[in-house]
């Protein structure tokens, strides 16, 4: 039996905020198109090991995970240089982590602001400064950003997160300009709703509180939002990545993929 293609052999990929959720779906689907992976969080290594340990089992590749704290500038500088002693360097940078906070902005208190500045959009600079030299001297890089359909749409009392994820958008077109003919590409990826751990806790949160199946509360929570009225799957989101990653894909950057079910379009 012929094996699996695996377009993206020999490639080094970093995705920050992956110990779980989307982040590591993500890692897992480059995982599987051949890319040696490094996970990272603020989790205890003891925590990610068993994450790690199935990326390296499941799909034959080079696994580490890397623990800083992208809040500070220094957090990036550590991360790439755990990922460089781990891979010997980076291909492919997936911006991926995020924080976020619930409140209206007459009451949203300013450390929770800052920090989402600085794990949201300042992360992202810093990594990708560090990173590109060594991308540029290899003639090849991917980037992307995970944005949201949230960068492109206001929403009540997440004023972080909505600025943060419009400013990813300019941020990867102005990073596309600035590596044109360097054989790197920037791109976002915009997800609508994802079935990951936080929604679920907040769609079980309205079965719990209102008294209704399943079935319902996921309807009632995509109320509004995607038309085609279910979740987008983690792992489609990660094949969006992967093929962006890919040669095939070397000639779209700065560009916006959305994976929204229809809500843009609505």
């Amino acid at each position: 039996m012929a094996s699996a293609p695996r377009p993206l052999h020999g490639k080094r990929a970093v995705i920050t905020g992956s110990s779980a959720g989307l982040g590591f779906a993500i890692a897992e689907g480059l995982a599987g198109a051949g890319c040696d992976i490094a996970l990272h969080s603020i989790e205890s290594e003891a925590a990610v090991a068993p994450q790690v340990k199935s990326l390296q089992y499941r799909h034959g590749v080079r696994a580490t995970y890397v623990r800083s704290d992208l809040s500070r500038e220094q957090g990036a500088r550590d991360l790439l240089q755990g990922v460089d002693a781990a891979l010997d360097g980076v291909d492919i940078l997936v911006n991926n982590a995020v924080t976020r906070h619930f409140a209206p902005i007459d009451q949203f208190p300013v450390d929770a602001w800052e920090k989402a500045l600085a794990v949201n959009v300042s992360a992202a600079f810093h990594l990708v400064r560090l990173a590109l030299p060594a991308m540029r001297a290899r003639g090849w890089g991917r980037i992307v950003n995970m944005t949201s359909i949230y960068g492109e749409r206001g929403t009540v009392n997440r004023i972080d997160y909505v600025t943060s994820k419009s400013a990813l958008l300019g941020f990867t077109r102005a990073v596309a300009m600035e590596t044109l003919g360097d054989g790197i590409t920037c791109n976002a990826v915009s997800p609508g709703s994802v079935l990951t751990p936080g929604t679920e806790t907040r769609v079980q949160q309205i079965c719990d509180e209102s008294g209704i199946e399943r079935t319902q509360a996921e309807r009632q929570f995509l109320q509004g939002k995607q038309p085609s009225g279910r979740f987008v799957r983690p792992e489609d989101v990660a094949a969006a990545v992967a093929f962006l990653c890919s040669e095939a894909a070397r000639d779209i950057t700065g560009s916006v993929l959305p994976i929204d079910g229809g809500w843009l379009a609505s």
